[in-house]
């Protein structure tokens, strides 16, 4: 990628942040009044999670623990329960992990500087850059996949971007910032939104786009994908749905809970210790004892 446009720069910028500013969606974690912390549970649950179902969790989360102290002060199993159906359950894990080095090393409160964002645990480079420029107002790449999409049909003309982000894409994205820190920030926010509700990965409503007279893939007539087919993901039958069905029970139980209950989640034996077993490596279930499991931390059933 370029990071050239058919568009001046400052027009790219205005039309936008002015489309942004007209059809952006009034969501909780980008209220004035929202912490930085809350910005980072949000950022923690959207990963691979809609909208739509991380708005209750996110309430319920953040009226528990609204501060990263008061998570860390919980066990990590606590935060595997409460986590409940988002899917991806090691995300939870990870947000307590970053709750309690915040705790540790920054006084409970979430550092602004991107490389100390960097260096908690469960925060990438996404991450990092996303609470940086959203809670901090500072100026950075934020390369979600919405971000990456509008930005491979707006520069470069394809459909979809690489499978994995790569060193173009980050060249691409830096060299389309506003310079000034705040207008930055909103930028970042609203390329994400023009590719959550017009730039979309499957229907895109480029007749509704403000930008697509200057869309490299539009005007080169919307050529197909021609890369590796993108694969949907699957869930029924797979591992992962044993993994949900075995800590939903867990999660319901408040204690310890006896091999017969896992066991009658799911029929398939071979699957369903495959399933057992990688909870139990992923840290998200511990084994206490010959046929009793728990959540991580729990305490142990009266």
């Amino acid at each position: 990628m370029s990071g050239e446009t058919a568009l001046p720069l400052p027009l790219l910028h205005s039309t936008v942040l002015d489309w942004y500013a007209e059809h952006a969606r009034d969501l909780p974690w980008r209220a004035p009044d929202a912490t930085p912390w809350a910005v980072m549970v949000s950022e923690f649950m959207l990963q691979q999670t809609p909208v739509k179902r991380v708005l209750p969790a996110y309430d319920a989360w953040l009226e528990r623990w609204p501060t990263p102290a008061a998570l860390a002060a919980d066990p990590p199993g606590e935060a595997v329960r409460m986590w409940g159906r988002l899917g991806y359950p090691r995300r939870a894990l990870r947000l307590h992990a970053a709750a309690a080095a915040i705790t540790e090393r920054h006084g409970g409160a979430v550092p602004s500087d991107h490389a100390e964002l960097l260096a908690l645990p469960g925060v990438g480079e996404y991450t990092a850059a996303a609470v940086a420029s959203f809670a901090f107002r500072q100026r950075h790449a934020v390369l979600d996949t919405n971000v990456r999409r509008v930005f491979a049909r707006l520069v470069e003309g394809v459909e979809y971007p690489p499978t994995a982000t790569t060193a173009a894409e980050r060249r691409t994205a830096t060299a389309l910032l506003p310079d000034d820190e705040e207008t930055a920030a909103t930028w970042a926010v609203a390329v994400m939104e023009l590719g959550a509700l017009v730039c979309t990965a499957r229907t895109p409503r480029c007749g509704g786009c403000p930008v697509a007279a200057g869309c490299a893939w539009r005007l080169a007539g919307s050529p197909p994908h021609d890369g590796p087919p993108r694969r949907g993901q699957t869930y029924v039958g797979t591992d992962r749905q044993v993994r949900g069905r075995l800590l939903a029970v867990l999660r319901e139980a408040h204690g310890e809970v006896a091999q017969a209950a896992l066991d009658a989640v799911w029929d398939e034996p071979v699957q369903r210790a495959r399933a057992l077993d990688g909870l139990v490596a992923d840290g998200l279930v511990e084994p206490v004892g010959q046929g009793l499991y728990r959540l991580p931390g729990a305490a142990a059933a009266d």
